[in-house]
Order: structure tokens, then C-alpha cells, then sequence
């Protein structure tokens, strides 16, 4: 047997076996409450503190290196193998891709992804859909109006933190948060930079948290009146909320029970997500009433996306995360972001938004 045919079948068993694995593992009917239990309130709450600290300890974001090298190494086997056949490198190139992604999808479910499998968190509180209506999103709408008129000026002169900081305020805010929605706290990751922040920007993402080394990446345009509600959104992916109306909720909570700063991001962060959810007629008295703060703030971020989304980009990028999404069983792929409104209409709410369980 000469040797190219020898590097063919070693190739073949790697990309047969990590690629079954894989299916398998995307098929698996396996019970919300066996994930619940087994994996997100036990292994995934073992394994994320350690990871999160390892990253946090790195200033560069980790997903940045791990695609370089990736990449230099996919590329650098298409080198070696071409010296046999352009015929031999592309049948390695894909038996290595194949190897590879059943490899990472693997690592995906195993240090993150299987979240998305967990017991939706509607279900854990006292939740009546029938209170989701346009009079209640009136009502709360007018809060959120009242909450950015009553803090803005506080909330400006006391300022943000820098953008790689980690708020303790915030942080704090997140713990109550979660111990309301009887979540454990993760070890929460200081928002870096990554190098795909000019994708995002085209793209229109705000943030992500990195599934493999379970960091925060945050989009270096942010206004830092944003920042907060975004850092928080990713914080709750760390705790194990991978849904995004979910991480959303636990986001807003971890905001409004956080600074004057932080409220006031959560606030503003709400009071857009109820506007574009209410009827035409609804929002320009809701605008109306908005002091010239949140109001010029809500201009600016209108300018920032403008000046930076660009809209078929973003259109792609959409269309690949509502895939993803509903890859791992997340229904209604990316409305998931606007079903929040649904969350904090539907949920029952004890003093100072403290949501009930049941």
C-alpha cells in the first residue's frame, strides 16, 4: 500500500467517528430536566468558574487565537497534502474538516451548548401568558418613560465604567438577579475585544460569549450607556442561560438591581424592546414623554447603528444565527431577543421586580 493511500485511510476513521458522534449528539432526545440536572446545575456549573478564570487571566480574547491557529494548520495540511495531488488534498481537506467541526461541535455541547437544552426559564416562574397585552406593555412602557426621566442625569454624571472593566455593581446586580431566579452565580468574565469586531459592527452584534473559553466579547462601538445591559446579557450566558430571552431577562434584572448607571441601561434597554413590541399609535406619546436625555440618547444609538450596520451583512449574519438557533432548538431562532417583552409582561413580580417562582 503506498503512502497516500495510507494517509487516506487515516483520515477516513477520525472524520466517521467525531462526525457520527456529532450527530448523534445534535439528535439526542434528551429530557429538559436530565439537562437541568445533570448537566447545567452540575458539570457546566463545575466546569465554567475555572475556564472563565483561565481566560480572564489572558488579555487577548482566546477565540481570536484558537481561529488563527485553526486556520494555520487547516491551511498548512492543504500545503503538505498538495505535494501528493490536488485530488489527495482536497479529499483531506475535507476529511479533516469533517474531524475537526465533529471534534468542536462536541467541545461546543460539552463546555456550553447543551444549556440550550435546559428547562425554559418561563417555565420555572410564575408566568401567565394571558398578562402578555398591549395595556400591560402600555403600562410597563411608561415605567421604563418614568425610570429614564428619573435617572438619566445621575446616571451621566456618575459615568460608566472603561469597557474592560468588570462593574462590581453590575456584578452585584447579577447575583440577586440570579439568586431570584434560583440560578447559580458564574465567575463573570471582563468584556474584551476581539478581532472579529469589525464583522460585528457590519453586522449589527453587540456582544457574544465565546462557547469554548467561556469569555465575554463585547463590540468596540458600544455607547457606554449600552454597555452594561449587553455585559449582562453575556453574563447570563455564563450562568448557563443560552437562550436569548432568557439571558435578556436575567440581563435586564442584573441591571436595574445594579447602579444608578446600570438601571438606567437596563431601563433604556426595555423601554426600546416594548416600543418597537406596541402598535404605531402607541409609541409617539410614550417618545413624547421621554426627557431630552434618554431621548438624545436613543438618537445616538440610532446614529451609531447607522453610521456602522451594514444592512446586507447584517441580513446574512441574521439569517446564519436564526439557523443556528434553531439548530439547537431554539424554535423561534432569533426573535428569541424580542420574547424578553413577553418574559417581563407575563412573569408575576413581588417588590422591587423580584420575579416569583413557582
Amino acid at each position: 500500500m503506498n503512502r497516500s493511500a495510507v494517509q487516506r485511510g487515516n483520515g477516513v476513521k477520525p472524520a466517521v467517528v467525531f462526525g457520527l458522534l456529532a450527530v448523534a449528539a445534535a439528535f439526542a432526545p434528551l429530557p429538559a430536566r436530565f439537562v437541568d440536572t445533570l448537566y447545567s446545575s452540575r458539570l457546566y456549573r463545575a466546569l465554567q468558574p475555572p475556564v472563565t478564570s483561565a481566560s480572564n487571566a489572558i488579555p487577548f480574547a482566546l477565540l481570536d487565537a484558537a481561529i488563527v491557529l485553526v486556520l494555520l494548520l487547516w491551511i498548512a495540511g492543504i500545503a503538505r497534502d498538495a505535494r501528493a495531488g490536488i485530488g489527495h488534498a482536497a479529499f483531506r481537506a475535507i476529511l479533516r474538516t469533517a474531524a475537526w467541526g465533529g471534534a468542536a461541535y462536541l467541545g461546543f455541547l460539552l463546555l456550553w451548548g447543551f444549556n440550550y437544552r435546559r428547562v425554559p426559564i418561563a417555565e420555572t416562574l410564575q408566568f401567565d401568558s394571558s398578562a402578555v397585552t398591549r395595556e400591560a406593555a402600555r403600562r410597563v412602557a411608561a415605567i421604563a418613560v418614568s425610570q429614564l426621566n428619573t435617572l438619566a442625569a445621575d446616571a451621566h454624571q456618575r459615568g460608566w465604567p472603561p469597557t474592560a472593566d468588570i462593574d462590581p455593581a453590575l456584578e452585584s446586580g447579577l447575583a440577586r438577579a440570579l439568586q431570584d431566579l434560583g440560578l447559580a452565580m458564574p465567575r463573570v468574565a471582563r468584556p474584551k475585544r476581539t478581532l472579529l469586531d469589525l464583522y460585528f459592527r457590519r453586522a449589527g452584534v453587540q456582544g457574544m460569549t465565546d462557547p469554548f473559553f467561556l469569555e465575554t466579547l463585547v463590540v468596540s462601538d458600544l455607547l457606554p450607556f449600552e454597555r452594561p445591559m449587553v455585559v449582562a446579557h453575556e453574563w447570563s450566558h455564563l450562568a448557563g442561560l443560552a437562550d436569548e430571552s432568557a439571558a435578556n431577562f436575567a440581563g435586564w434584572l442584573a441591571c436595574i438591581h445594579g447602579s444608578t448607571a446600570d438601571q438606567y441601561s437596563g431601563w433604556l434597554f426595555l423601554y426600546e424592546e416594548l416600543a418597537s413590541a406596541l402598535p404605531r399609535d402607541d409609541r409617539a406619546p410614550l417618545a413624547e414623554s421621554l426627557g431630552a436625555v434618554p431621548r438624545a440618547d436613543l438618537a445616538a444609538v440610532g446614529a451609531r447603528i447607522l453610521a456602522n450596520v451594514q444592512p446586507r451583512v447584517s441580513a446574512v449574519a441574521w439569517r446564519a444565527y436564526d439557523s443556528y438557533l434553531k439548530s439547537n432548538r431554539v424554535a423561534s431562532g432569533t426573535r428569541s431577543y424580542e420574547e424578553v417583552v413577553r418574559l417581563v409582561l407575563g412573569t408575576e413580580f413581588a417588590a422591587d421586580w423580584t420575579p416569583r417562582r413557582r
